[in-house]
């Protein structure tokens, strides 16, 4: 599994978060408390959902399941104007991301983010760089279903 090196330009969103760990997984109770109200948000870009993940800084240096990061259920937007009450916004800044393509069900995902982070990253020209990770859920997206593809984007810069 080879990803494509893109370079992002910054992009907006508008959602809501929820501070969690691996090893108490709240992903579902974000994403349930955010679809019924995702069609509040104007100026949205397309209609791909995205998954975004702050991690504190040397969060992957020594890992830990019960270490906390931010997790965002969000949609990208051209203005932060508008932003519905009780819902957030967050700015991803401009950069380079290595992006995968997870084909297959949301559970099996760690199968991938292992490869990439325990296979990939270490063998290629690249180190994690200190920005947000992302998942994009487009047309292809399909939850948990074994036909399902999403992009996952890891941020990295040059060794």
């Amino acid at each position: 599994m080879q990803p494509r090196i893109e370079t992002l330009a910054g992009k907006k969103f508008i959602g809501k978060h929820i501070s969690m760990c691996f090893a108490d997984n709240k992903t579902f109770e974000l994403w349930r408390s955010f679809m019924p109200r995702r069609k509040e948000i104007a100026d949205t870009v397309g209609t791909n959902l995205y998954s975004i993940e702050v991690y504190p800084p040397l969060f992957f240096n020594a890992f830990n399941p019960k270490a906390t990061f931010e997790k965002w259920a969000a949609v990208e937007v051209t203005a932060l104007d508008n932003i519905p009450e009780g819902m957030d916004s967050i700015t991803l800044p401009a950069g380079m991301y290595a992006v995968f393509i997870h084909k297959g069900r949301a559970s099996d995902g760690p199968a991938t983010y292992s490869y990439i982070f325990n296979n990939w990253l270490p063998h290629s020209n690249y180190v994690l760089d200190d920005r947000p990770h992302f998942a994009v859920m487009g047309d292809k997206y399909k939850n948990d279903d074994p036909l399902s593809e999403e992009e996952l984007w890891i941020p990295v810069e040059n060794k």
